[in-house]
């Protein structure tokens, strides 16, 4: 029996790139782990924090994202919010996550290190026995605050590096460039950790390139307005950099006015090596088979392999086991063609 392309999307064996842990906060979670820590929240119930999910820019939900983490308290929170996001990403077919989480927004509320730490490691050793699921952490750096602050959060990541993928950039774009946590990743760099950060969602281009040539990313966040740049993009493409796109996320953030309108098809007819995350699943609508599913109508059922193909060509795993992953994808596809 032929495949629908809903079981197809579902089916194909994929890694997820661009995943904020705090994001995938549900509004559900939220309210249980408000009343088990004594939180009070400005929100009647979850219908209201759902009506509240209305966006115009990046900053808009930046807002509500900090808002919402407060809840986050013990190491149990985080452990519960990671398998939280790993069952869902294990019934769309993810078998391996390089998730990102932001230390510094727990830490500025006197949430230690360590408690973080735990708690997400013990949701990755979970998902790891229940559904035989790999994983990663990226720490991120929150580029609205200082580069002083987030040396202060390297160095307090120090006893923890063996368990750490890498270090990425997020938070508000606009106004805080690369250039400006050149030191930083230059130090994660010695460390030996890999590098991504966003760059290009609501940025220009020339962001993209202070993150290629200042911090030395070894994959980019987003990279949507990279596409201004026939230059940029033919340099990417030369270099086989993996771009982390999102596409209800643009939609939602009105970085694209329109899903029919977005580039995620011209990237791949481009050379670039693109990939379908999800970024903050909670807050944008949709987990990764829904963004593969938003995007399923601009595309051949030939480059959403190519996509899932690209998530392990673009992951932190051993080469082994990327190339085992990319075998299965491949063996996937020809046991089931359109």
């Amino acid at each position: 029996m032929t495949m629908t392309l809903d079981e197809f999307i579902v089916g194909l064996p994929k890694a997820e790139l661009h995943i904020h842990i705090e994001g995938s906060l549900e509004p559900e979670m939220m309210f249980a782990l408000a009343k088990r820590n004594g939180i009070a929240t400005p929100y009647a119930d979850v219908e209201a924090v759902r009506a509240a999910y209305s966006f115009s820019r990046l900053q808009d939900f930046l807002d509500l994202y900090y808002q919402g983490a407060a809840v986050l308290m013990t190491a149990e929170d985080f452990r519960d919010l990671a398998l939280a996001y790993f069952d869902r990403a294990a019934a769309d077919g993810v078998v391996h996550a390089e998730i990102f989480f932001d230390p510094q927004t727990h830490t500025s509320r006197g949430v230690p290190f360590q408690t973080v730490m735990d708690g997400l490691l013990a949701g990755m050793a979970a998902a790891k026995t229940r559904h035989g699921m790999t994983s990663g952490l990226i720490l991120c750096f929150l580029r609205h605050l200082s580069e002083a602050e987030a040396l202060e959060t390297l160095e307090q990541a120090r006893p923890w590096l063996d368990r750490l993928a890498g270090v990425g950039l997020d938070s508000s774009e606009v106004g805080h460039p690369p250039e400006k946590f050149a030191r930083v990743f230059a130090a994660a760099g010695e460390l030996g950790l890999k590098r991504v950060a966003h760059a290009g969602e609501e940025g220009p281009p020339a962001y993209v390139r202070e993150a290629l040539d200042l911090l030395h990313v070894d994959r980019l966040d987003h990279g949507n307005r990279a596409l201004e740049d026939q230059t940029l993009v033919a340099r990417l493409a030369a270099e086989a950099m993996t771009l982390t796109v999102c596409p209800l996320s643009n939609l939602k953030l009105c970085v694209v006015d329109d899903m029919a309108a977005h580039p995620i098809g011209r990237m791949l007819r481009a050379g670039l090596r693109a990939t379908v995350n999800s970024d903050d699943p909670a807050y944008f609508g949709g987990y990764v088979a829904d963004n593969y599913r938003a995007v399923a109508p601009l595309l051949s059922r030939t480059e959403l392999v190519d996509l899932a193909r690209n998530s392990f060509l673009g992951s932190f795993l051993p080469l082994e086991d990327s190339a085992r992953h990319v075998a299965a994808v491949d063996a996937f596809a020809a046991a089931n063609p359109a």
